[in-house]
């Protein structure tokens, strides 16, 4: 995990969420009453990929993200909503510009692997 321990990212995943459910193409792929677990989920999810406590793993096992993401059509403007999303968000994060710059490509990469449409 990178010095700047968990918070900061947890700080980002919450910026992103709250950016959700008033989002007309994402927002409906989010279970109302899903919302918070979304969010604990990949908040787990990257503070663990950065090399943070493996509470995922330990939660969820394997992430097998396809998998868990094939129910939801993610198509290109889905894919790039949330990439814009996530980048408002990490605008507004206290995170140094590197890690920004890094948590951009890694999420841009993943979101486009995740296309199923």
């Amino acid at each position: 995990m990178p010095t700047h321990g968990e918070a900061p990212f947890r700080a980002l995943v919450a910026a992103f969420y709250r950016r959700i459910p008033s989002d007309p193409i994402l927002g409906p792929m989010y279970p109302e009453d899903d919302l918070a677990g979304a969010e604990q989920r990949l908040a787990d999810f990257v503070v663990q990929r950065l090399g943070g406590a493996p509470v995922y793993s330990q939660k969820r096992g394997h992430p097998r993200l396809r998998m868990r993401h094939a129910p939801f059509p993610v198509d290109r403007a889905a894919r790039d909503r949330w990439m814009l999303l996530m980048r408002h968000a990490l605008g507004e994060s206290d995170l140094p510009d590197d890690a920004k710059r890094g948590l951009d490509a890694f999420l841009g990469d993943v979101a486009t692997f995740l296309i199923n449409r």
